[in-house]
């Protein structure tokens, strides 16, 4: 894809204006810890939910949902639409809850819910692995989509793309820490966004698609435009639908849908002014990215089936094309060369912005975890604020030094890596939800778990065939899911009720802290009013009924939107109005019975 001039200008002044974010967010960032990794905790509603929107705008987000949509048609994207209970949860349940932690980081709060070593232990792990190897891995695969389309796109080689994007936003998330990082997202997400409806609007602007109602009615794409899964194939339905949203959501850890919020959802959550904020942004985070995000992608992805309607036709056009990326994901940016001069250099402008947004992200929280949770508080305990920051800087680079080799070198045959660490948060999702709740959680319940999953995602991605555990009705990796959530679960369950809970001097301090409320905690509470120590002197009242209204409202508000927008997109006005009034009436109810809630 030739770029002219005016392209050329376009990235460049997109550049500048994301390295001057970063510089005037300098002039705060180093004054301390709190400003470099939490903004100060006063950052607004609605800047923190686009920061979050804008992370889970990957480089590699539109070519993932093309490739659903070219193999397994529109539905297929209900992969990742069931988990919005998983989002809801988090905005209306644990959002307040982390506010009022104030902890820097969700593994901080291991030792405010636990005690001694083992807790010690527990945060000082895991701010290694998740912080270091587990982020980097993320990175360099997002790293590794950019190649590939900067590959097809610019014909640069893969170092040239490393080096460029890498430089750039290092220079901003190392100088301006977490305020330079939400305001470039927010930057960034407003280009993302513009760039991918355009995109949009010329896909079905082509000769061969002939507009928007010619694209929906074309006999090409008729067996792939249903947004519903085929409910008459257990096959597909249950895999899709049943298993997300009866077990996986509530079961699986993975950084970005954390059951309970955790890692960088977590982190914006602990940078705003206060817990409605911190509710707020979480709430427009999941209407952004379940509801807005979609459609652009989808219809590119339906338009270049029309175009290219297999990968043959595509290595027609484009026999340059390296055939190991030639799958379906990459009718994306094929799609792209149909821009013209000027808008191709916005539209490459928005893809880096989606790239760097993710990579800001992931760099000032696992730097985070780096400064906090290992080197403040194992290595160097009486450093200094300003050495804190700098520390935080220096591992920034590190950090991206490290997710650029992965990408260049080892990371293309990641297939296994990454199923080995799904299925090691396997099973450990109900303790994240639990420990608020449930006394008698203990750090050994969470070293448990950890170990049981390792083992059995190490066990069963290496030594078994994803065929041998194959049934009529899902695949073997999603057996091998179940299984790892049954094992996993039973082996902590057993450890709890087996072992000494946490000293109750901590329990109380931990449930002062916070308030969690509900009859989990009522031993403990009852425990401490009769020795004069109460825990709950306001006697709040239990707000958990409300909380799961407001989850399944929010769930019935957003699935409404997302599919108001599908209906007017497909031309059914009749589907698109109604939804858009039971839209309408869920934001009104939802608001009406969020104004119950009490926060503190």
């Amino acid at each position: 894809m030739l770029l002219q001039t005016i392209d050329w200008v376009i990235i460049f002044t997109f550049f500048v204006i994301v390295l001057g974010i970063g510089w005037f967010a300098s002039k705060t960032a180093g004054k301390s810890s709190d400003e470099f990794f939490l903004g100060g905790r006063g950052m607004p509603w609605w800047l923190l939910g686009i920061s979050m929107v804008a992370c889970t705008f990957s480089a590699d987000t539109p070519n993932l949902v093309t490739g659903f949509v070219r193999e397994n048609g529109v539905s297929k994207n209900w992969a990742w639409w069931a988990f919005l209970i998983t989002g809801m949860v988090t905005v209306f349940i644990y959002a307040r809850l982390w506010r009022k932690s104030n902890v820097m980081t969700d593994l901080e709060f291991y030792e405010i819910r636990y005690g001694g070593k083992l807790a010690a232990f527990l945060r000082g792990f895991r701010s290694i692995y998740l912080g270091i190897f587990f982020n980097c891995l993320i990175m360099g695969t997002v790293t590794l989509a950019a190649i590939k389309i900067g590959g097809v796109m610019l014909g640069l080689d893969p170092w040239v793309i490393v080096v460029g994007a890498s430089v750039v936003v290092v220079i901003y998330s190392a100088l301006g820490g977490i305020k330079g990082v939400v305001w470039a997202d927010f930057f960034q997400y407003g280009v993302a966004m513009f760039g991918a409806v355009y995109a949009a609007v010329v896909a079905v602007r082509q000769p061969e698609v002939g507009g928007l109602r010619a694209l929906i009615n074309n006999p090409t794409i008729q067996s792939k435009i249903n947004a519903m899964p085929d409910l008459t194939d257990p096959s597909v339905w249950v895999p899709l639908l049943l298993i997300p949203i009866a077990v996986q959501w509530w079961s699986v850890w993975y950084p970005g849908a954390e059951p309970g919020g955790g890692g960088y959802i977590a982190q914006r959550m602990l940078s705003a002014k206060d817990e409605k904020n911190a509710v707020g942004a979480t709430l427009l985070f999941n209407f952004a990215h379940y509801a807005l995000r979609p459609w652009p992608w989808i219809i590119v992805a339906l338009a270049s089936m029309v175009i290219y309607p297999n990968l043959e036709a595509i290595r027609a056009e484009f026999p340059d094309i390296d055939p190991t990326y030639l799958k379906d994901d990459i009718a994306y940016p094929v799609m792209l060369s149909k821009l013209g001069t000027g808008w191709i250099g916005l539209v490459v402008a928005s893809i880096i912005a989606a790239y760097m947004s993710t990579i800001g992200t992931h760099l000032n929280w696992g730097s985070s975890y780096v400064v906090n949770d290992f080197y403040k508080r194992f290595a160097r305990p009486g450093a200094s604020e300003k050495e804190l920051v700098a520390m935080g800087r220096v591992t920034t680079i590190v950090l991206m030094v490290f997710a650029g080799t992965l990408s260049l070198t080892i990371l293309d045959n990641a297939t296994d890596a990454f199923n080995i660490l799904l299925l090691s948060g396997a099973g450990s999702g109900a303790i994240y939800l639990l420990r608020w709740f449930w006394w008698r959680i203990n750090a050994i319940t969470e070293i448990t778990a950890m170990i049981v999953a390792t083992i059995m995602a190490v066990t069963l991605v290496l030594f078994v065939e994803d065929e041998t555990m194959q049934t009529a009705l899902l695949d073997g990796f999603t057996v091998k899911l179940l299984s790892t959530v049954l094992v996993v679960t039973i082996a902590w369950l057993i450890a709890t009720l087996l072992t000494k809970p946490e000293d109750k001097k901590v329990l109380r301090s931990f449930y002062k802290l916070t308030k969690p409320g509900g009859p989990g905690w009522r031993k403990l509470v009852n425990e401490a009013q009769e020795e004069n120590d109460p825990l709950d002197e306001e006697g709040a009242k239990w707000q958990m009924p409300n909380q799961i209204l407001l989850v399944f409202i929010g769930c019935i508000t957003i699935y409404s939107s997302l599919f108001s927008i599908g209906g007017f997109v497909y031309g059914n006005m009749l589907q698109g109005g109604l939804l858009l009034i039971v839209a309408a009436a869920g934001t009104y109810l939802l608001f009406r019975v969020l104004n119950t809630i009490k926060f503190s």
